[in-house]
């Protein structure tokens, strides 16, 4: 028999990192180099079939903000998880995800989570080291490079946090 569960994942992260066109990629597999902003929150669906359990993530895309304390954290209440993005290409968005992280946790407490380093296809403008990677992998994060562009981790991502969160 097989499980059939329903978790809801909240998209978070700065300002025009790529948590649109991630989630745009994972749902309908396209990507448009049209800027699409957020207004508060857009929210899709999507089915994962895991080995023996299917999980119909509610995807809640949350309109990226640089300063965190206008981050409603009203959105996260029932967030089974949640992924961060980043800009590869402004480190100061790793700065802005790694807030959240904190600020999430602060009020609701450990949930699964995964940390995208978005914008890879643009590598002549990657501004993130290995020594980033490094230190947040050693913390026991799921920390991947990726691209809505190319797909590249996208699937992964979704599919990882998704599992987790299944239990």
């Amino acid at each position: 028999m097989t499980l059939t569960l329903q978790r809801k994942i909240c998209v978070l992260g700065g300002f025009s990192v790529g948590k649109t066109s991630l989630v745009r990629r994972y749902v309908e597999s396209i990507f448009s180099d049209a800027y699409l902003t957020t207004v508060g929150v857009k929210i899709d669906k999507k089915t994962v079939e895991l080995r023996d359990r299917i999980v119909h993530l509610i995807l809640w895309d949350v309109a990226g903000e640089d300063d965190i304390s206008s981050l409603r954290m009203s959105y996260l209440r029932g967030a089974a998880g949640y992924l961060l993005v980043a800009d590869g290409t402004r480190p100061s968005t790793l700065e802005v995800a790694l807030s959240i992280r904190q600020r999430v946790e602060a009020d609701f407490g450990p949930l699964p989570f995964s940390l995208l380093l978005n914008k890879h296809d643009l590598s002549e403008q990657w501004a993130i080291g290995d020594a980033e990677f490094e230190a947040l992998r050693q913390k026991g994060w799921w920390v991947r490079s990726s691209s809505a562009r190319t797909g590249e981790n996208v699937e992964d991502a979704f599919t990882d946090l998704a599992a987790r969160v299944a239990g």
